[in-house]
């Protein structure tokens, strides 16, 4: 630009100098061409000065680098290229505590919990029980045991053993209860309510051993497991 510059002044003062000094034939066109000439110099000079005296108007414009993959979000197959994706949000976890609302509190019952009855029937009392010998004949004799309930409640079940010398004696006549035999001994339960002991009260069993009347008296007598009284060894 410099060189071009100094070519257009130097061809502008030849001009200039052949037009003054009269070896040039002096046309309408020479001098719109001097004019022109001197123009452009002029407007040279001051592009010139304009560029030295502000020389930032002419640094180089720089752009803005493009934004990356990471603002813009990866697109999707059906994206049209050149249109960003929104960023992605992560969902809301379903066990954090936006996910769903807290539980109400529970409140305390204030109502006293309802005692329920015992269902288990109440247990009677041990029995007691007394042996007799009533009736006594050539061959046999009678027996009467008494069984007590000292408790208030009443006894549905009782077993009464009796134990005779010898297998051959047998027992018959029972009233009262229901007997069986195992050997020696005669086993007496309650037949249906034949035989329940009612609460503080007593009951009787009555019964006969035929076999013998001399040396047939019973070896032992227990009620429950307890020792009947009035029993002579």
């Amino acid at each position: 630009m410099a060189i071009i510059l100094l070519d257009r002044i130097v061809a502008a003062a030849a001009a200039v100098r052949r037009v003054v000094t009269g070896q040039a034939d002096v046309s309408r066109a020479t001098w719109v061409a001097v004019l022109a000439a001197l123009g452009v110099v002029v407007a040279t000079v001051v592009s010139i000065v304009s560029v030295v005296r502000t020389p930032e108007q002419l640094a180089p414009v720089t752009l803005d680098a493009p934004p990356s993959v990471d603002q813009l979000g990866t697109p999707g197959p059906g994206t049209p290229r050149g249109q960003a994706r929104p960023a992605a949000t992560s969902p809301t976890t379903a066990g954090s505590p936006s996910a769903s609302a807290a539980p109400p509190p529970v409140e305390p019952s204030t109502s006293a919990p309802t005692a329920t009855p015992s269902s288990a029937s109440p247990t009677p009392a041990a029995l007691a029980a007394d042996f007799a010998i009533e009736d006594k004949a050539l061959l046999s004799y009678g027996a009467t045991v008494t069984i007590s309930n000292p408790g208030p409640v009443p006894a549905t079940r009782w077993t009464l053993a009796i134990t005779l010398p010898r297998e051959s004696l047998r027992v018959s006549a029972v009233e009262g209860a229901r007997a069986t035999q195992e050997g020696a001994v005669w086993t007496f339960v309650p037949d249906g309510s034949v035989g329940q002991v009612p609460g503080s009260a007593s009951t009787r069993v009555t019964f006969r051993v035929n076999g013998a009347a001399v040396g047939a008296t019973p070896t032992a007598c227990t009620i429950d497991g307890i020792a009947c009284g009035g029993l002579s060894n």
